[in-house]
């Protein structure tokens, strides 16, 4: 362990590896409102949060519960497609609230090429809300409607039903078949759409 009359004792949340205080410096010198998304086990996160010297303050936010609660949605909580209807969801929350533009904070989630964070951010990018990004980091079309869970499904089902209903026990028993996930992503859609660009006609 570094010692001398020199070392700074790093601050606690950089020790446990939560909070990685150059990148946060880099963000808040932006001056935007931040699109911060965090991702669980089960679930994906987002907030708009800007800086106030007593503290942060979220604006709005967002979590994969919502969708089940509010649009109807039967998938898994963690997976890509529901980032993107989350993204969909936080991006039309922004803008009602009048917040155009920010800057996207994953955090100190590795920044992978086709994450499940990033499709957060295409749907957020898709509800009008702009955030600087390059394309190539989005996940691939077929990975937002949930097309390879489906595909993966129904091979599986019709290798092992026993296997099948025990790994998508979870999906069958919320009433959706995962080989229909990207109907069913695209129903949720559609739903979200509506509530927000039908409340303004």
């Amino acid at each position: 362990m570094a010692r001398g009359p020199r070392y700074r004792v790093p601050f606690r949340r950089r020790r446990e590896g939560k909070t990685n205080y150059h990148k946060r410096l880099a963000l808040l010198k932006s001056g935007k409102p931040r699109l911060v998304v965090r991702k669980t086990l089960n679930h994906h996160i987002a907030q708009i949060v800007v800086y106030d010297p007593k503290g942060d303050r979220t604006i709005v936010s967002a979590h994969t519960r919502e969708l089940m609660r509010d649009f109807g949605w039967k998938g898994h909580g963690g997976n890509t497609p529901s980032a993107y209807l989350l993204g969909l969801l936080i991006g039309y929350k922004a803008k009602k609230a009048g917040i155009e533009g920010a800057i996207l904070d994953i955090g100190l989630h590795p920044p992978t090429r086709g994450s499940s964070v990033f499709a957060v951010l295409k749907g957020a990018v898709d509800a009008g809300l702009e955030v600087p990004h390059s394309e190539e980091i989005y996940p691939e079309e077929y990975r937002i409607r949930g097309e390879h869970v489906a595909g993966y499904a129904k091979a599986l089902r019709e290798e092992d039903e026993t296997i099948y209903r025990r790994q998508f026990g979870g999906y069958l028993i919320r009433g959706l078949e995962p080989e229909r996930l990207p109907e069913h992503f695209d129903e949720v859609k559609a739903r979200i759409i509506e509530k927000f660009e039908g409340a303004g006609e």
